[in-house]
């Protein structure tokens, strides 16, 4: 799938992971590529995010929202996916400016199926989601062993016999990394356990919460634009 020059630069970068069979691939730009789906998993982009706080007389630059989705754009062009499966807080409040641009994104990108799993932030009426031909599950939403969820807490990860792997994202970890002299740095990461995962959040625009993972945990940090297992 990576054969061009610049891609396998990009490979270099990643982790790959596999898990229940199937393989996935971590990429710093904050999503994870399910091969065997073709299918990027990410969460928390929080578009319109930005224009919220301009409406609330915050200055924030326009240009953080334009970058973020020009990084989506991006993604899509390396992997070519045929789907964006969305664990959660795709939006951020009620419609704005931002979210005009986002639907002539769509538009352009109409070959390319979205599903939403609705998060906290995910406010608007039904009907903008029908006209943005989104597809959207209130909680969750199961293909195969899969289970994909915004919050974790809506679920029972310990429930016995589901056979169910879940993927959520929600709090935004984030994962310290300690130097000489007690220095540390918290970086966002991708958090697996043996029951579920979660997202970095897709937006650049938001804080990390802390984790603290168990022995047994797979911890990947995004470090200067590469994903490091560091746990």
């Amino acid at each position: 799938m990576l054969c061009r020059t610049e891609d396998l630069i990009w490979s270099l970068q990643m982790q790959q992971f596999s898990l229940k069979n199937q393989q996935l691939i971590l990429h710093p730009g904050r999503v994870i590529f399910w091969e065997e789906q073709s299918a990027l998993i990410l969460s928390d982009l929080h578009f319109g995010k930005t224009g919220h706080f301009r409406k609330s007389g915050i200055a924030v630059p326009q240009n953080v929202y334009k970058e973020d989705l020009q990084r989506l754009v991006s993604l899509v062009q390396l992997f070519k996916p045929k789907q964006l499966i969305i664990v959660g807080d795709l939006f951020h409040s009620e419609s704005n400016k931002e979210l005009d641009l986002f639907k002539k994104w769509r538009a352009d990108l109409h070959f390319l199926q979205i599903k939403l799993i609705k998060g906290n932030h995910d406010i608007l009426h039904d009907s903008w989601y029908e006209e943005a031909d989104i597809d959207v599950s209130n909680e969750k939403y199961i293909v195969n062993s899969f289970c994909f969820c915004h919050d974790l807490s809506v679920v029972d990860t310990n429930a016995a016999g589901t056979g169910l792997f879940y993927f959520s994202g929600h709090i935004h970890p984030g994962i310290s990394l300690k130097g000489p002299g007690k220095q540390s740095l918290r970086f966002p990461c991708f958090y697996f356990t043996e029951q579920y995962a979660v997202l970095p959040a897709f937006s650049r625009f938001t804080g990390t919460h802390g984790i603290d993972p168990g022995k047994q945990d797979d911890i990947f940090a995004i470090v200067e634009n590469t994903v490091l297992k560091v746990y």
